[in-house]
């Protein structure tokens, strides 16, 4: 189940928040790019040895590009005193964290989220695709660029937010507001247990004005009907609407995806909307142009037995989307291979916007 490596660290090459991106020489010389999380294993130097699980990287994953770092077995990090908190992420893994969440008795904000039931009519953005929040986000500053977003990580792909370096080109960039890590997922500015106290806590601990909801990055999908991690959408949907939040979905639209059934709007959309979601939600709708914007139409149709379809307006969009902070790709594709998968995300984000109260 786990392909295990070891090797000598050459050297250390990108770093950013929680992460150090690093080459490994394995037994018999092949060089291996590797990632770490200092937080988990401590911080490798050059010449120290390194376990590695190989798994995601020999399978060619499209997020597996690196061997992870599991150890450093003659070096490990000291104990030194117990953290903060008593909720456990990644459970019953031999990796299983510690996290102190905002959730917990202990927490400093427990008293907040203790009896807390209300989002008051908060917009949140709910997401396919990790690779939407940075168009979600030029979405809502095109017109609101002091509106406070805070994203929201579900647990369907990369567990570790430090996995992403789109969330710390934001954070660079002042783009966010805070993160938070809910269900599995760790290492945000604050951890909550469940998708719920996280919305909760993006409204009352971090203040924001929208909240951002997607997997972190690594989508999970099998080619069937319901095996893909974006099913969650329509399960954030209902969390949405039960705490009194205003969910606005983004529909995955693709005119160039070599898969028919991510074409003109991804089944993955159709699903999560059409038979896992139970309340109503804004389905944002981007003005494209024809012929994408009818197959688009007749594509979501039966969406509006249940939900708002809104139309958005795309202009100005385009320009926003082009001086986002962290990279444009989904998929291995920029705006300018797939302009309208982008162009549909930010839309969701200035409807989002325009809700503010």
């Amino acid at each position: 189940m786990i392909r295990w490596r070891r090797g000598i660290v050459d050297a250390l090459h990108r770093e950013w928040t929680g992460a150090i991106e690093l080459t490994v020489t394995v037994e018999g010389g092949e060089s291996r790019l590797a990632l770490a999380y200092p937080a988990l294993i401590g911080r490798p130097q050059p010449g120290d040895t390194v376990l590695l699980n190989t798994s995601a990287q020999d399978l060619g994953l499209g997020t597996g590009g690196y061997a992870l770092v599991v150890a450093l077995p003659d070096r490990p990090p000291p104990s030194g005193t117990d953290p903060p908190g008593h909720v456990v992420k990644a459970r019953y893994t031999p990796l299983q964290v510690r996290v102190p969440a905002i959730d917990e008795q202990g927490s400093a904000h427990h008293h907040l989220l203790r009896d807390a039931d209300d989002l008051a009519g908060l917009p949140v953005v709910i997401a396919d695709l990790h690779s939407a929040l940075p168009a979600v986000l030029a979405g809502v500053r095109a017109d609101t660029p002091h509106a406070r977003v805070a994203y929201v990580m579900t647990d369907g792909g990369a567990l570790p937010l430090w996995f992403s370096r789109t969330v710390a080109a934001l954070r660079g960039a002042g783009a966010l507001a805070g993160t938070v890590t809910v269900g599995q997922a760790f290492g945000g500015d604050e951890e909550a247990v469940t998708l719920h106290t996280g919305l909760l806590a993006a409204r009352l601990v971090l203040g924001a004005d929208v909240v951002v909801v997607a997997q972190g990055p690594g989508n999970m999908g099998t080619g069937t009907r319901w095996g893909f991690s974006g099913v969650a959408c329509g399960e954030a949907v209902n969390a949405v609407a039960a705490l009194g939040g205003r969910p606005v979905a983004t529909l995955r639209v693709s005119a160039v995806d070599g898969r028919a059934r991510h074409r003109p709007v991804s089944h993955h959309s159709l699903t999560a909307y059409g038979r896992v979601a139970l309340a109503p939600a804004d389905i944002v709708v981007p003005t494209l142009e024809e012929p994408l914007r009818a197959q688009v139409a007749a594509a979501i149709a039966p969406l509006a037995a249940r939900h708002r379809l809104v139309e958005v307006p795309l202009d100005g969009l385009e320009d926003a989307l082009r001086a986002s902070p962290a990279e444009l790709c989904t998929m291995g594709r920029g705006f300018d291979d797939d302009p309208a998968y982008f162009l549909a995300q930010a839309a969701a984000g200035r409807h989002a916007a325009a809700l503010i109260g």
